[in-house]
């Protein structure tokens, strides 16, 4: 089974794709959605690459640091071991909200026993591999910059000799290195015990970020995992959430839907917050429901399905011809168009997880007050838009339609307003947008429902059937009990279900028929086979999709059908949230009091 056998590594700034033989094919420099410094993984000879190279006789195995997002890869042969650590510093300074997240990535390496040999691959390639690399020796660093834009530049480091390391003369290790890339030059003198206290500050700070993680009797490690890399990819400076560190890895190999997914969409980042505040996690979800805050400067203003990490609207789209593509699947694209995409859906996750605000987070006056002004601008968003087709979850690219599960999600708006509206007491507001969360299911009730194949349908002008509508009860728009979601989850279940995973959907959309199982879609029938009262299936199905994460528990946006290969963007913030909501179903927390006698 081929897998994206990469860890991930960040501090919440950008992050990097480490591979299991320990080559760094992924980073972006100095933010997650900066150009590529490394970018392998989409072009093998011109990506760029930070490696080791080291003879055939060295086993390489590789692990997270327990509870941390620091990733280890050892190397063991007879003449000797050591282990790379690599890890971007993270840790708080001074106030205790101020954070040290520079943009640099360390690689410690530990001596563990003999005398192991290796050659280091140093090969940056900048700007997505379209700028020359161009090296300068400075006093205690090499300076490296582009040949196209002098301004472009970063810093190597190391305890090593920098010459030889850039020439792939062979080392033999005999003592603990370092090397350091970093955005910006040091101004603090860079050695071992320097490099140890970044390291361990580090460590420290991931250690007690996961001591506030709910625990867990069952699966614990595996939910702890997903956490770690639901909290990499929010972004410190805004508090926005990246659907994923990738771009235009494929949903499936030689085809185009290749998509830029390092930004934050309202969707997936709501659904993100709602785990982590379900998980224990509720800094995260104040961040988010602040970087909505920034983007919505004044009433009038409008919202879009996604935004850049920084809060920008504009996200143009653009093929990088010179790159081959991950197994040559091309094209490989920066920017996403479907930011000006109508989504109706979105307002919904939006709204659920500002009503968690409020039931969760106490809050001065003013910003309660402030809040509020926000819910009601989404209510007359979705009353003016609810009505109207849209592109709905999955972002077609086609004609706009009334999709079922877009109709669900502005119901759950309003459902969550009127919520809202009863807990800051506007009795007017409430009665007013309750009357119109009615009209909104009535109309889906009576327009979605379809007696022909007894099941809600992915439209209300066809029969094909959607993974999404499985989600009807777990918004709570619709009983578990109830015979039209009963029935819809058999319908699609013996309908989209293939070699245990998961269609979204199997009618064409603009690129054809979909080819390849989409994560979360999996995730979501055993969360409706659990819901419906068949537990076992579900435990059976969910453990068996356990087994195609990647080596460290890590999963991607989509999987073959046949192979179980994981393809799409990597990792994917969509399917390790499923996956804790739909782990948790078949667990117990751990309670403290457990352990305590009376």
């Amino acid at each position: 089974m081929l897998q994206f056998n990469y860890g991930a590594i960040g501090n919440c700034r950008s992050a990097a794709l480490i591979s299991e033989q320990g080559s760094i094919d992924w980073f972006c420099f100095p933010d997650f959605d900066s150009p590529s410094v490394f970018a392998k993984i989409l072009d093998e000879k011109k990506g760029g690459c930070f490696a080791f190279k080291l003879d055939n006789t060295y086993r390489v195995s590789q692990a997270y640091i327990p509870h941390t997002n620091i990733l280890c890869t050892s190397y063991e042969s007879l003449e000797g071991a050591f282990d790379v650590l690599d890890f971007m510093p993270r840790y708080k300074t001074g106030d205790i909200k101020d954070y040290y997240l520079p943009p640099e990535i360390y690689r410690l390496l530990r001596l563990k026993r003999g005398s192991p040999r290796f050659r280091v691959i140093f090969e940056p390639a900048l700007n997505y591999g379209r700028e020359k690399a161009v090296y300068t020796f400075e006093k205690d660093c090499v300076k490296i910059f582009s040949q196209e834009n002098e301004m472009n530049t970063m810093y190597f480091y190391s305890s090593l000799d920098t010459t030889r390391v850039l020439t792939g003369k062979e080392f033999t290790l005999i003592q603990n290195e370092y090397f350091l890339l970093s955005y910006n030059q040091k101004l603090v003198k860079i050695n071992r015990s320097r490099v140890d206290l970044e390291y361990q500050r580090t460590k420290i700070y991931w250690l007690n970020w996961s001591n506030r993680s709910r625990k867990y009797l069952e699966y614990n490690d595996l939910i702890e995992r997903s956490i770690l890399v639901l909290k990499l990819m929010s972004y410190q400076l805004t508090g926005a959430v990246l659907a994923a560190l990738t771009t235009s890895l494929p949903e499936s190999i030689g085809e185009e839907r290749n998509w830029d997914y390092r930004f934050c969409w309202l969707r997936d980042a709501s659904m993100s917050i709602e785990t982590l505040i379900r998980i224990g996690h509720q800094g995260a979800a104040k961040k988010f429901i602040n970087f909505i805050h920034n983007i919505l400067k004044n009433k009038s203003d409008t919202f879009q399905i996604m935004y850049s990490i920084r809060g920008e609207k504009i996200l143009l789209e653009e093929q990088l011809t010179h790159l081959s593509g991950y197994k040559n699947s091309r094209p490989v694209r920066i920017g996403n168009n479907a930011y000006h995409q109508k989504q109706n859906d979105s307002f919904g996750y939006l709204m659920d997880v500002i009503y968690q605000y409020y039931l969760f987070f106490p809050d001065t006056l003013d910003a309660i007050e402030e809040m509020y002004e926000m819910v009601k601008g989404i209510v007359k968003t979705v009353m003016d838009d609810w009505q109207k087709p849209d592109k709905g979850i999955w972002e077609i690219r086609g004609n706009e339609k009334h999709f079922v599960f877009s109709k669900v999600m502005c119901w759950v708006a309003l459902d969550r307003a009127v919520k809202i509206a009863s807990m800051v007491n506007d009795g007017e507001k409430e009665a007013q947008w309750k009357a119109i969360a009615d009209n909104i299911r009535e109309d889906i009730f009576e327009h979605g429902w379809k007696e022909e194949i007894q099941s809600f349908s992915q439209t209300y002008c066809n029969l094909a059937l959607d993974a999404s509508l499985l989600l009807l009860e777990t918004y709570g728009f619709i009983d578990a009990n109830d015979h039209r979601y009963r029935k819809t989850v058999d319908a699609i279940y013996n309908n989209l279900e293939h070699n245990g995973l998961m269609y979204r959907y199997k009618n064409a959309d603009d690129f054809g028929v979909p080819t390849s199982a989409f994560t979360i879609c999996t995730f979501w029938m055993i969360q409706a086979l659990y819901s419906t009262g068949r537990k076992e299936d579900a435990r059976q199905l969910f453990d068996q999709i356990i087994s195609y994460s990647n080596h460290l528990g890590l999963f991607s946006e989509d999987l073959d059908f046949e192979t179980k290969s994981q393809l799409g963007n990597f990792p994917q913030a969509y399917s390790h949230l499923a996956f804790i909501n739909t782990a948790i179903l078949f667990t117990e927390e751990i309670k403290l009091s457990r352990f305590i006698k009376p």
